[in-house]
């Protein structure tokens, strides 16, 4: 065509010059460059030829051209509108002028003959590079340079060449200072940076300098652009066949190959990672066709190349390269069902990748990692799933050599991938608590790698594992695991000082979790991690204990544990060999060991009073001193108790005396030493309570602890002093500062102990205690009412107002723990007609300074509004033991009273009405008090004043829900609310008098089930309160005791039904905490933390062992259970009316399955009476279609019902009569009964009329068209028949051929298809196989071994040693049905009718290696990306070797973006020449780009608005275009039968209203889709689909005939 027109042109004129003016004037339109573009290669060609009939006239004429038009047209300094004024911005221009300007400007310079002319355009241009941001002026720039580029000589214009390349490489790689955008960078890539190439010398190698001389960027962003200018410039950075030395050759360049692999699995989108497979597939395949031995040096050591060749080797490089980029492509697809078959391959590039016969690496292992990294990187979970797991089993199987990569690669991105929880969950089939198959593969893998790793590596290998761990906040579950690999790592000599810190570090980055088990079982194994990897000789002592203080004792290191045991085990062992340890004294200590002397100048030094300590307004001293002290004294007595026989215990005695000699003196010295200095009397005192605490921690049993029994005994002799000590500092005025209070808490807390002490080992009168608790108590008083008098409220006064009343607080404390400490009759006295009085809620007035500094004291300071609430709250524990002890006391109303002696009791209104207030001014940490006077106060006057009493309620309530998230103080909280408000009497009281109380506890009650979905564990504290409330013995229950439950029986309903479908994450922590505690004792933290029983299925074992405590025949728990029942029921009606099809496992079933289960612990206790009540909902719900695990409950209920009361059987057989459609679900509900016929006649004294009455009712169902119903009912027949010929009935002998061949017939059927099968496994199955309903009959069936056996998922699996172990609900003596004696619970789970799935899925799993894999078309002939963004379509096109068809599609008046996404991508995949948008702004909605993947790049987009749609069709009609619509008109031709002309232009009509009338009228034909179906129209992408491939079918049916 374009020979065609410039043949018309010279045939006009012959005169070059008169045409080249022409076509310069007027408007640049691109068909008039374009114009001029062909006609100035056309003479181009003649003057090659030369034939060329310009003379000299023509290079003049192509000079004009080339400064007078194109230039300034490229520029965009030409070509604007006339009378436009110039706005001093270059004007915009297409694409495609711009390309054809380009390239007429290469032959105008060719034609002028004038490499001057070139240069200086191209210096001009180079100007405008460096100058001009805005992408118009850029892309002129552009064009000109790699115009003239190919132009310039190489020696004269080098430096030329050279400024020209170094300028387009760094716009290309973005390093400007201003930032260049995307696509300026692609522009000079796609365009200038290959015309360079082609120029080759100076230009070629400053860009190839220029990339080398850079750093390889890390940043994945940064790795698109260089890899972008390595595609552009490929061709001529790797050698051609038969150049030597003639250029760059890249594949022996390290950065390079760094750059390809960053680009393989680093880069963000897929367009940069497919250049980087470009490029390496290029190298290998230029590689091969050079035939010469090349390698890239490697970059450290002796380590293998980056990339080697040798032609010995061709075969199997081109393998392993072949499988390696079949890998990488597999991987974009990011579907694991086609990854996972091409996963084995992978070990095959291993295989290929180690020597066999040196294990040495053959190929650099930087590519495999490339690999792994990829699927760390996917979005696809499962991938990274997988690629863990095939990394972590490297070592399983290979003996693969060290290398520094590996090492680098573990600690980067594989502990980067290891940080996500969701890798930990359990696979399919593993029970609960199994434990996570990803933490056994790493362990195992960590093991394996370490013992391999040279020693000089080892050492560094771990630290920077361990220092990694602390690089990052980690969640509970992968720190864990983390910690439990390390663990098991063989002992060796490996972390110093360093890396002893670094566990340190890891320790504290794991207390941020809020999972207490999991915390604490990783603090167990980086103790054992420690032990195990550390260094005893490069650490000492000091640096040891200072670890261990990262530990919390109440977590983890508690002693008495195994980790304790096995803490002493390893000092014993090494304790000569700490570094430092020689230094040590021993003065005193005779043949002891480094430990011994440690301990002892440890203590010696604590207790030391430090030199700078003057006055004694000085701060309290850190507990964590105190904590150190305590910690290594014991252990240095455990580690001598292994040393001592058993005959020799008075060693230990001796070894502790020693320790605690300064102590002892210490205290002893107390009550006469008033001169003794106060930190020192602090310290002392702090460490007293922290070696009692430590050795009181749970963990050893304190009834044999010889240590805690001697300390006791030293410490009860310091009794007297103590006492005298602490009596004095509290009741002199001694204490007068606001650090006071914190020193007043530690006596009051020694004095806590010391009473404690004396409880436990027994009081005798005269004890040094007596002697405390009465004066303390007196002064206390005297001073709070000497503070009444209306004296001045300086500092000290206040503070010591304060500590009177934290002291009166503790005496009543300790009072109401011991009684006898009470000195005054029992009769109200002084003291509680005092406390009585107290102006509650009084706020404390801020002091007057008495100096500037004094009230606001340095960093330990408490604010005055803290010491305010700690003074109310005091005041509230004095009160609260006041009530208690006078509760009898309390009216029911204020009137009762005249002359109250004793306000706060006798006017419990006011009290009340102060306890609400209080609750408005303490903070919520400061309520526990309020709480336990509201319990006392409540019950009382819920009749009287029951308005005061909801707002009691609704006050606590919104304290308790603002604590939801506030883990330390919420759950004491909770158990204070729920005792007072769900008290037995309070619940008694309100559902009498049937109130707004009674309906506020309700709404309450159901509060609180709705805070358990959010928070786990809150329901369970309420139910087991409640229950534990309602609990009487059988012997001597009273009526009234169950008859207030049955009013709150919703609550027990909501128990038994409890439970919510946890999310995955939830799902993970509470499996990992469950294979946490079936550690048991091995694992510390199960011993030390307390179990709280928090978990969901708590709840539904408190309310199911409360229900078997009741007893059928007492009437109370008998009604109560029978309206329990009747809500069951009525729940399961609800549940399967309001979803009638539900989904396995979903909230519906689990609800349904939990109600049938209650109903099965209840049936014992139903009589007939009650069951003749509620006989018909319960056949009725197996009518419904129910989950499998809920047919087999009700199935089992129904067995039981008619065994135990066979009057119901005309019932059951009343059921068969419904009506075949009816029973379409329920009749093999109703023939599972009917096979365990056995059991229900065992009560029936005739047998004969219901074995009569059931083989007429089976025989009928024996013949039904459905298959399954056959298979129940020949089931049914089989176990009936059996039970006839076993009575020998006669009169069923007429029937014996029939049921005999029928059975026969079943039993021999032939061949090996489903029928056969099907009959197999369903007589297998365990309800008719193994199941005994009698038998059977226990919680272990009913809440484990059915649901399990059922397919439920295991959060529905209570394991029966919940139920011994949760000890809240006893279990009445006489109950003894918990474990089932038959062989059900051995059997595994397998439903006969779900047996197929998963079917032979382990098969595939064992092969090496896929014969065939699944692969991604990528129909490009030399599998080159397109580095060329801009170049026009049919340019690109040819480059990329891409089948363009001459089909055009115009989808201009479709709306929905996901519908032009599709059809983008489907036209790309068939070669269409265009696709026609209404809008080209939509390519960037986000919905389009999701369908295209990435279509748009590939395929020329036009856009034509639907109202230029005429003009538009009217156009390509006169190009030769035959228009196409796709409508259904009258005229409308069959796909089937068209034939598509070449040039075809498919119009496709709108969503909703198709072709406008007025644009069919434009079509040439209509062409519809023959339908088979009802629905009148197919959506628009699908039918425009459709034409395409029929369009592309057709003619590839063309090209094949011509071809032939």
């Amino acid at each position: 065509m374009e020979w065609v027109l410039t043949e018309a042109l010279l045939s006009q004129s012959r005169d070059p010059r008169g045409l080249l003016e022409t076509l310069c004037r007027g408007e640049a339109s691109a068909e008039r460059v374009e114009t001029l573009r062909f006609l100035l290669q056309r003479l181009e060609d003649e003057e090659a030829r030369g034939g060329g009939g310009g003379g000299g006239a023509l290079p003049e004429a192509a000079r004009e051209v080339a400064t007078g038009y194109l230039v300034p047209l490229l520029r965009g300094l030409r070509g604007r509108p006339s009378g436009a004024p110039d706005s001093g911005q270059p004007a915009t221009r297409s694409p495609r002028v711009l390309r054809a300007a380009g390239a007429a400007l290469c032959s105008c310079v060719r034609l002028a003959r004038g490499s001057q002319l070139a240069a200086a355009l191209a210096e001009e241009a180079l100007r405008d590079l460096l100058a001009v941001r805005p992408a118009p002026g850029l892309a002129g720039a552009v064009e000109v340079l790699a115009a003239v580029g190919p132009c310039l000589r190489l020696r004269e214009d080098g430096p030329l060449l050279e400024r020209v390349a170094q300028a387009a490489l760094a716009l290309a790689l973005g390093g400007d200072a201003a930032g260049t955008a995307e696509d300026a960078a692609a522009l000079v890539a796609g365009r200038l940076l290959p015309a360079l190439g082609q120029c080759g010398g100076a230009a070629l190698r400053a860009v190839w300098g220029g990339l080398v001389a850079s750093e390889t960027p890390s940043e994945p962003g940064r790795v698109g652009p260089r890899l972008l200018v390595l595609s552009a410039l490929a061709e001529k950075l790797l050698p051609e066949p038969g150049e030597r030395g003639a250029g760059p050759d890249a594949r022996r360049c390290w950065r390079f190959w760094r750059t390809v692999q960053a680009g393989l699995a680093q880069a963000e989108d897929a367009l940069a990672r497919k250049r980087a497979r470009h490029l390496l597939q290029r190298a290998v395949e230029v590689s091969a066709e050079l035939g010469a031995d090349c390698a890239c040096g490697p970059l450290e050591g002796n380590g293998p190349s980056l990339f080697w060749w040798s032609e010995k080797k061709k075969d199997e490089l081109l393998k392993f390269w072949e499988n390696y980029l079949l890998i990488m492509e597999t991987l974009e697809g990011n579907q694991i069902h086609v990854i996972k078959p091409v996963l084995p391959k992978l070990n095959n590039l291993f295989e290929y990748a180690v020597s066999e016969e040196n294990g040495c690496w053959l190929f650099h292992p930087s590519w495999h990692m490339c690999i792994y990294k990829r699927t760390f990187e996917s979005e696809n979970k499962i991938l990274n799933k997988e690629g863990v797991f095939h990394f972590l089993e490297l070592y399983e199987t290979k003996a693969l050599p060290f290398s520094p990569e590996f090492s680098e690669f573990i600690i980067g991105p594989l502990m980067d991938a290891l940080s996500e929880s969701s890798l930990y969950s359990r696979s399919p089939g593993q029970l609960i608590g199994s434990g996570s198959p990803l933490g056994l593969k790493l362990q195992k893998f960590l093991v394996s790698y370490i013992s391999l790793l040279p020693e000089e590596i080892k050492n560094s290998f771990l630290l920077s594992f361990i220092q990694k761990m602390t690089s990052r906040h980690w969640c509970a579950v992968p720190i864990l695991f983390l910690s439990k690999a390390l663990a098991h790592v063989p002992r060796c000599k490996a972390l110093d000082v360093e890396g002893l810190f670094a566990l340190r570090d890891v320790l504290q980055s794991t207390m941020i979790t809020h999972q207490i088990l999991l915390r604490g079982a990783a603090q167990c194994y980086l103790l054992q991690t420690a032990m195990n990897l550390v260094d005893v000789e490069k650490v000492s002592f000091s640096e040891v204990s200072a670890f261990l203080m990262s530990l919390r004792q109440e977590e983890s290191l508690a002693r008495g544990t195994s980790l304790w045991t096995e803490l002493c085990d390893w000092l014993h062992v090494n304790e000569s060999c700490f570094r430092g340890s020689s230094t040590c004294s021993s003065v005193g200590l005779h043949e002891t060991s480094s430990l011994n002397a440690y301990v002892k100048n440890l203590v010696q030094e604590y207790i030391k009073s430090p030199a700078w300590e003057t006055g004694e307004n000085r701060f309290m001293p850190d507990w964590f001193e105190a904590k150190l002290v305590a910690m290594m004294v014991l252990l240095a007595v455990d580690v001598e108790g292994m040393k001592i026989q058993s005959n020799e215990k008075w060693r230990t005695q001796n070894v502790l005396r020693i320790f605690l000699d300064p102590l002892l003196d210490a205290l002893m010295k107390f009550g006469t030493n008033a001169y003794m200095p106060l930190l020192k009397t602090d310290r002392c005192l702090q460490l007293l309570l922290k070696l009692l605490h430590t050795c009181l921690l749970k963990g050893f049993s304190t009834q044999d602890d010889e240590v805690l029994t001697l300390l006791q005994n030293f410490f009860m002799s310091t009794t007297e002093s103590i006492c005298e000590f602490i009596l004095r500092r509290l009741t002199v005025d001694e204490l007068n500062s606001v650090s006071d209070l914190d020193r007043c808490h530690l006596y009051l807390m020694v004095l806590t102990e010391l009473i404690n002490l004396h409880l436990k080992i027994g009081w005798k009168r005269g004890n040094p205690i007596w002697r405390v608790i009465s004066p303390l108590k007196n002064a206390s008083i005297q001073h709070l009412q000497e503070m009444d008098s209306g004296q001045e409220p300086t500092l000290g006064r206040q503070i010591q107002r304060v500590m009177s009343m934290a002291a009166l607080a503790m005496v009543c404390k300790a009072i109401d723990q011991k009684p006898e400490l009470q000195l005054d009759s029992p009769d109200a006295g002084p003291t509680e007609r005092f406390l009585s009085s107290l102006q509650l809620n009084q706020t404390l007035q801020k002091p007057h300074m008495e100096e500037p500094s004094s009230l606001f004291e340095e960093s330990s300071s408490q604010g005055w509004g803290k010491i305010v609430a700690q003074y109310i709250h005091d005041q509230w524990v004095c009160l609260s033991f006041l009530l208690k002890k006078y509760h009898t006391l309390i009216p029911t109303s204020e009137g009762e009273i005249l002359e109250p002696i004793l306000p706060a009791v006798h006017m419990p209104m006011r009290t009340l009405q102060s306890a609400l207030e209080a609750l408005t001014i303490l903070p919520s940490d400061q309520v526990l008090p309020v709480f336990h006077c509201m319990k006392i106060l409540v019950p009382k006057l819920l009749t009287s004043c029951e308005s005061l009493c909801i707002e009691a309620f609704d006050m606590a309530w919104k304290i308790l829900s603002s604590l939801s998230n506030t883990q330390l103080i919420f759950w004491s909280n909770l158990k204070a609310f729920v005792q007072f408000v769900f008290d037995t009497k309070v619940l008694t009281i309100a559902a009498k008098i049937k109130g707004q109380a009674y309906f506020k506890i309700k709404e309450i009650m159901y509060k609180i089930i709705e805070m358990s979905a959010i928070k786990t564990g809150v329901f369970n504290t309420l139910i087991s309160y409640c229950c534990k409330s309602w609990i009487v013995c059988t012997s001597n229950v009273s009526q009234g005791s169950l008859s207030s439950a049955k009013n709150y029986s919703e609550l027990v309903l909501e128990a038994c039904i409890f439970g919510t479908v946890f999310r995955r994450d939830q799902r993970l922590i509470q499996d990992v905490q469950t294979f946490i505690e079936n550690l048991g004792r091995d694992c510390a933290a199960n011993v030390v933390i307390e179990k709280t029983k928090r978990e969901d299925h708590y709840v539904r074992i408190c309310a199911v062992k409360f229900l078997c405590l009741l007893d059928g025949s007492n009437m109370s728990h008998k009604l109560f259970m029978e309206d329990l029942a009747i809500k069951l029921l009525e729940k399961d009606e609800l549940v399967s009316k309001s979803r009638t099809r539900y989904y396995v496992n979903s909230q519906q079933h689990r609800v349904k399955n939990r109600v049938w289960q209650t109903l099965l612990v209840l049936f014992p206790r139903f009589d007939q009476n009650f069951l003749n009540r509620i006989v018909d909902k319960i056949f009725q719900a197996g009518f419904i279609n129910n989950q499998a695990s809920i047919k087999y409950f009700i199935e089992w209920i129904i067995i039981l019902i008619l065994h135990k009361f066979p009057q119901f059987l005309p019932k059951f057989w009343d059921c068969f009569s419904y009506g075949e459609e009816n029973l379409k679900t329920s009749i093999c509900t109703l023939l599972s009964v009917l096979s365990h016929l056995e059991i229900i006649t065992q009560n029936t004294p005739e047998k004969k009329p219901v074995l009569k009455q059931a083989l007429i009712t089976v025989l009928n169902w024996c013949f039904n068209h459905n298959f399954s119903i056959r298979l129940y009912a020949l089931v049914a027949l089989k176990k009936i028949w059996s039970i006839c010929k076993m009575l020998h009935v006669e009169e069923f002998d007429a029937l014996t051929s029939v049921i005999e061949s029928s059975l026969n017939q079943v039993e021999n059927m032939h061949g090996a298809g489903n029928a056969r099968k099907n009959w197999q496994r369903i007589q297998e199955h365990f309800f008719f196989a193994t199941f005994h309903p009698l038998k059977d009959y226990c919680l272990e069936t009913i809440f484990y071994i059915l649901p399990r056996l059922s397919g439920l998922i295991e959060d529905e699996w209570i394991a029966i040693d919940k139920f011994t172990q949760f000890t809240d609900i006893p279990l009445d003596a006489g109950f003894q049905w918990y474990l089932s004696p038959t062989q059900l619970c051995e059997l595994k789970p397998g439903d006969w009718s779900q047996q197929d799935i998963g079917y032979n899925s382990g098969e595939a799993d064992t092969q090496s290696e896929w014969t065939d894999v699944q692969k991604k078309i990528i129909p490009w002939k030399n599998n080159v990306p397109d580095v060329d963004l801009e170049l026009v379509f049919q340019d690109r096109a040819a480059k990329l070797g891409k089948s363009i068809s001459r089909l055009i599609v115009v989808a201009s008046l479709i709306d929905k973006p996901t519908n032009l996404g599709g059809l983008c991508r489907t036209c790309e995949v068939f070669g269409a020449s265009g696709l026609v948008l209404g809008n080209l702004q939509c390519i960037r909605d986000k919905q389009f780009q999701h369908l295209s993947v990435s279509a748009e790049q590939w395929l020329p987009l036009v856009e034509v608005k639907p109202r230029q749609l005429i003009d538009y069709l009217q156009e390509k009609k006169a190009e030769g275009y035959t228009i196409i619509g796709v409508e259904q008109t009258a005229r409308s031709s069959d796909l089937t039968q068209f034939r598509f002309p070449e040039k075809s232009l498919l119009l496709l009509g709108n969503e909703r209203e198709g072709i406008p009338a007025y644009l069919i009228q434009q079509l040439d034909v209509c062409v519809e889709i023959p339908q088979q179906g009802i629905i009148r129209s197919l959506n628009v992408h699908v039918s425009g689909a459709l034409l395409i491939w029929e369009y592309t079918r057709q003619q590839l049916l063309n090209h094949g005939d011509m071809v032939s």
